[in-house]
């Protein structure tokens, strides 16, 4: 198979600490690699390796076919990267931050300027881009850092990160940015602390800790890991969580999860259970505001995988 981006054994040390211990990572080109781990397993680091800023002790990498050693100037050409911190020159404003870069990578004046223009606003900065970035948000930003990534239309974009620091709202039209760049055929490594954000956006996903990958697969290959399927339940009337909770313990053939605010759980083999749970609710006249059929979250995938939390990694 052909990669937009491949690493094969990355080993990187400082001193008595191993960063990288033998990583793999590999991403087909036009899909969205996530890269999920707690803190400190190495997910930056391999990043740095995949941009050229780090050598690695062992192992090999390339982008687009090119060794991101031997042949780093070339690869360079072919990647955007947006770190974990807005990069940006805060003297500057957001046009000149852009025109500049799009300046550094061989675009005549006029190009960089109209490039400049049409990120600003694509990122909703085309009222703030007269202005200095040291006057920006964190957000706005962190917008003006994510459109510098993207001056030289790579073919491969790292995102360490990427919506750290975003309200919502913003975090979805940075999603969408993604998801169109994708549809342009463009590669993405993304790491992220946001669980939903790699189940959104990611085609697979690698788990690393401890500077290996310890589980790679689709979101819904990884949520297998954890166990099946679970029916989750909200009767209309509260005073029928009790027939509720009976109703779904005789489908499943196993004890139901004690009810709380409302909700009955109770963990299934497949779908038809969950068929035979809605005729039978509905024969006994249970109306429920809330009926699904759910495979574990990606966040207890990664504590199963982690023994951690990703709000831990937050906190740390």
């Amino acid at each position: 198979m052909e990669y937009a981006f491949e690493a094969r054994g990355l080993v990187k040390r400082y001193g008595k600490t191993t960063a990288l211990a033998g990583l793999d990572l590999s991403a087909p080109q036009g899909t969205v690699l996530g890269v999920l781990g707690p803190n400190g397993a190495g997910k930056t680091t391999a990043v740095r390796i995949l941009a050229t800023l780090l050598r690695p002790d062992e192992g090999r990498a390339f982008v687009g076919g090119l060794d991101v050693v031997k042949d780093a100037a070339k690869v360079r050409r072919l990647i955007g990267l947006t770190g974990q911190y807005a990069s940006v020159d805060e003297d500057l404003t957001g046009m000149q931050n852009l025109v500049l870069i799009g300046q550094l990578l061989d675009l005549r004046k006029s190009e960089a300027i109209a490039r400049a223009t049409e990120l600003l606003a694509e990122f909703g900065l085309a009222d703030a881009g007269a202005r200095q970035a040291k006057t920006y948000s964190g957000g706005m930003r962190r917008r003006l850092d994510l459109a510098a990534s993207l001056v030289g239309r790579p073919d491969v974009i790292y995102l360490d990160e990427p919506t750290t620091g975003l309200d919502p709202s913003k975090r979805d039209d940075v999603w969408n940015i993604v998801r169109g760049l994708v549809k342009d055929g463009v590669t993405v490594l993304l790491t992220t602390q946001y669980l939903e954000e790699a189940d959104a956006l990611a085609d697979e996903i690698t788990v690393v800790d401890h500077g290996r990958s310890i589980a790679h697969g689709t979101p819904a290959q990884l949520k297998q890991i954890v166990g099946g399927q679970t029916i989750l339940a909200r009767p209309a009337d509260p005073a029928r969580l009790a027939e509720t909770e009976a109703i779904l313990t005789s489908v499943s053939g196993r004890p139901a999860e004690s009810p709380s605010r409302g909700v009955v759980t109770v963990p299934v083999d497949g779908d038809a259970q969950f068929t035979e749970a809605v005729a039978r609710l509905a024969q006994a006249g249970v109306s429920v505001t809330e009926l699904s059929l759910r495979l574990p979250s990606l966040d207890e995938v990664f504590f199963t995988l982690t023994g951690q939390r990703a709000t831990d990694e937050e906190a740390a």
